[in-house]
């Protein structure tokens, strides 16, 4: 599992999500009714978070 924030961001896009808000270092992603917040930068987000 990727642990890299900016590695995560990148691979939401490709998979269609799209950067709604960044709000502090929380980038907001949607897709449909899916909304996911990402810390941005983290290198290693804690397991369960990512």
């Amino acid at each position: 599992m990727e642990r890299d924030s900016r590695k995560i961001i990148k691979r939401l896009k490709e998979d269609g999500f799209e950067l709604i808000s960044v709000r502090g270092s929380h980038h907001k992603l949607r897709k449909g009714d899916i909304v996911l917040v990402v810390p941005h930068p983290e290198k290693d987000l804690p397991i369960g978070t990512a």
